[in-house]
């Protein structure tokens, strides 16, 4: 599940207003908002319409972690292709220690 903070983080990342948000999950835009501003609890089916929406959009919710939770943005395509194509370079391994 996550949270309204998570719910509202989410919007903000993946461009979406509140009203989009309620047209692509089948939730009232009204507990929505209650969600978001921490003021109601929704049922765990309507939470997670909201999470499953956010998560098509390209969000990505992150679970408690002894870091706390959060959200971030999925890497598209090419961002992926990039990220591999850098990490097989290869190339002689050393220490990173820093004299």
């Amino acid at each position: 599940m996550i949270t309204g903070s998570q719910c509202r983080a989410g919007r903000a990342l993946v461009e979406i207003t509140r009203a989009k948000l309620a047209s692509r999950s089948a939730v009232d835009e009204a507990v929505i908002e209650q969600f978001e501003r921490k003021l109601e609890e929704p049922a765990p089916e309507t939470i997670s319409a909201l999470k499953a929406a956010l998560e098509d959009l390209g969000a990505v919710f992150i679970e408690e972690n002894g870091g706390g939770i959060g959200v971030r943005l999925k890497f598209t395509e090419s961002e992926a292709r990039r990220i591999a194509r850098l990490e097989g370079e290869g190339g002689l391994v050393a220490s990173d220690r820093v004299p």
